[in-house]
């Protein structure tokens, strides 16, 4: 009796060291859009003669004390249950300086600066595996304050909702915001937190969610995706490659047609063999890399549209 017992704890011990081992995805505690709409803290960019709109972390941060308090709750809250978070204020203080550096770079030949279009500034946001969407209102009710909250998690890669907390925490005579947002959703963080640890071991055992693209330029070019090889088209042999190189070859065909292929909910590894982070650019580089070979020698580019989105443009760069 007492060995099975001792059996049983020091599984339990193994089990805590694998899993304290583990790489857990970043997370990052942003404010929702609409929280930045509404406190007027917006930016536009115009992309191919289309305006669009995204948040500016930056002016939120500097003109709301009470952000920077709530986003330093909520990360308190989540390293308190074993989640430690990457600090929005710090990644974008990050990238405003790599922003600096790179506009006063000059190449030693010609005295050129680094091209930069509108779509790399918007890639420039604060980018994590999975961000913590904050929103909140204040109730009045005489001398009582309550808050109603909306805390989401959502995939960065696929844009899912993983995990979700909302509620409005009981009045309270308390005039601070971020006690208020702590008080409203303690009984709540250990459910949301268990739908984190949920999603990552899915993560694990069946790899992140992806798109992947390709489409052939219109330019007369010989090759499509109907172009045979050794007697099979050219978008078969993609299948095959999918089927070969995704977790336990799951993914879904959602278009394909001779000039376009649409992938999705393509399941990738979460980690590389060198231990760092996939994501949609490295595993379409792959795809890239299997395609310029022998015997196919085909030319390719890969445009990146994000962490879980890739374009591969198949026949010329």
């Amino acid at each position: 009796m007492r060995t099975r017992a001792l059996f049983t704890i020091a599984s339990l011990c193994l089990s805590m060291t694998v899993m304290g081992q583990a790489k857990l995805p970043k997370l990052m505690v942003v404010p929702s859009d609409v929280w930045c709409h509404e406190n007027h803290c917006m930016m536009s960019y115009d992309v191919m003669g289309e305006e669009v709109m995204i948040p500016d972390y930056k002016k939120a941060l500097q003109t709301s004390r009470e952000l920077m308090n709530v986003i330093g709750k909520i990360n308190t809250l989540m390293a308190d249950r074993g989640f430690p978070l990457q600090d929005l204020s710090q990644t974008v203080k990050s990238i405003e300086r790599t922003s600096q550096e790179n506009s006063v770079l000059r190449t030693k030949t010609s005295g050129a600066t680094l091209a930069e279009s509108p779509v790399d500034k918007l890639r420039r946001t604060a980018r994590a595996d999975i961000i913590l969407e904050v929103d909140w209102g204040v109730n009045t009710s005489g001398p009582k304050r309550s808050v109603t909250y909306n805390l989401r998690g959502l995939d960065a890669y696929s844009n899912k909702q993983v995990a979700g907390a909302e509620g409005t925490g009981a009045p309270s005579f308390s005039a601070d915001i971020p006690v208020l947002i702590e008080e409203a959703i303690q009984n709540h963080m250990d459910p949301f937190t268990a739908q984190l640890r949920q999603h990552f071991d899915d993560l694990l055992e069946n790899g992140r969610e992806v798109t992947i693209e390709l489409q052939v330029p219109d330019n007369g070019q010989d090759v499509d995706f109907e172009t045979e090889y050794n007697g099979k088209e050219l978008s078969e042999i993609i299948d095959d490659w999918m089927a070969d190189n995704t977790v336990q070859h799951r993914f879904t065909k959602n278009d394909g047609t001779e000039n376009y292929l649409l992938f999705e909910q393509v399941r990738i590894p979460v980690y590389r063999p060198n231990g760092m982070a996939m994501d949609a650019d490295h595993f379409a580089r792959q795809l890239r890399n299997f395609l310029k070979a022998a015997p196919y020698n085909i030319t390719c580019k890969v445009v990146n549209r994000g962490l879980g989105r890739c374009l591969l443009v198949v026949g010329e760069k």
